[in-house]
């Protein structure tokens, strides 16, 4: 997402813990879930590597289980899709309209280390899910058993294998198919954009006053850049 904007140098943000709600007051996961994150924002931020600054426009919309993500930079457009879960959201995009082969998938990370995935793929209006056991492996890398549901209702089989690389981590998919990823982790959740290396990710965190916190990159980052989008 190399945007236009003046040269100066960024700062990787740091993985940040969840933070364990107190009951009975409502959390800030709950409270962010009741809003809708589509609509207008503007958004500024800073490129991967300290590759300067950039300020923009982005457009979110509701697209059933997904949500489509347009940014406009300058002369320069990205398209992706996006999924959410509580105060997390994780999107796929490329430059240009059309983001064809790319995806996306939301892992919520629990204490055995298990990974409950919700999906989505650029042009389908329906989220599909994808579970991972750990059979092997610490912390998130390692190699899982995989099962999951495609947008069209047909199931797969399969095997996960995840390596720590430079800022985030690698995902490969083998379920009859083999399928490569990138993503970051943050906190319990983990941000995996799908699509090879047109297909770049971003990671959201939803503030309570429906700001999106974010960090991304493409596959491979050594140095994620940062964004900031807020409502107009």
């Amino acid at each position: 997402m190399i945007f236009l904007g003046v040269a100066c140098g960024g700062a990787e943000k740091t993985e940040v813990p969840t933070a364990t709600p107190t009951a009975p007051s409502p959390t800030a996961e709950a409270r962010v879930t009741e809003q809708d994150i589509a609509g207008d924002y503007s958004v500024s931020g800073t490129n991967e590597g300290g590759g300067g600054e950039y300020r923009g426009d982005l457009r979110i919309a509701k697209r059933e289980g997904v949500y489509q993500f347009t940014w406009v930079s300058g002369p320069k457009t990205y398209d992706g899709v996006g999924v959410r879960t509580g105060d997390k959201v994780a999107v796929s995009f490329t430059e240009g309209s059309n983001g064809k082969g790319c995806g996306v998938v939301l892992y919520s990370i629990a204490g055995d280390g298990s990974l409950d995935g919700k999906v989505g793929y650029w042009g389908v209006n329906e989220a599909a899910k994808e579970t991972a056991k750990r059979s092997s492996g610490s912390d998130l890398e390692g190699s899982y058993d995989i099962t999951g549901s495609n947008p069209d209702g047909s199931s797969y089989t399969g095997k996960l294998t995840v390596s720590k690389q430079g800022s985030g981590y690698t995902f490969s998919w083998d379920a009859g198919t083999v399928s490569r990823g990138f993503g970051v982790r943050d906190g319990n959740t983990v941000a995996v954009g799908i699509g090879g290396s047109q297909c770049a990710f971003v990671s959201y965190r939803v503030g309570t006053d429906g700001t999106l916190d974010g960090r991304w990159g493409s596959p491979g980052s050594t140095s994620v850049g940062t964004e900031i989008a807020k409502r107009k």
